[in-house]
């Protein structure tokens, strides 16, 4: 079972009030809040898709740019002792702490996706 829905590039949580017995959810990896919900998962993918389009619709409408969601940059906290060894095994295999933490995570990713 997956927690997440895709629509148009954009990431929809999936979770569930037992006690309002009702899906619900918001887009992740933006600043704006946008929020759905359903009494089925027909309902909650709907009202996902409805979301994302009304805000697509009224950003066009008010001629602003739509954010999107995971532009490739982040901020990532990995405590300092970490940070310097992997700063330090990047350098002494000549390449940028970036491109080895993209590895790391790509070659994370791969393992994930065999399971």
């Amino acid at each position: 079972m997956k927690n997440t829905m895709l629509y148009k590039g954009y990431v929809g949580s999936v979770e569930f009030s037992e006690e309002d017995e009702v899906f619900f959810g918001k887009v992740q990896g933006i600043r704006s809040l946008i929020s759905y919900e359903g009494s089925n998962a027909h309902e909650l993918v709907q009202d996902f898709h409805d979301a994302v389009d009304d805000y697509l619709r009224l950003c066009a409408e008010e001629g602003k740019e739509p954010e999107v969601a995971f532009k490739g940059s982040l901020n990532v906290r990995i405590g300092s002792d970490i940070h310097r060894q992997a700063a330090i095994y990047a350098f002494s295999q000549q390449q940028s702490l970036n491109s080895f933490i993209e590895e790391a995570v790509k070659e994370k990713l791969l393992k994930v996706k065999a399971l």
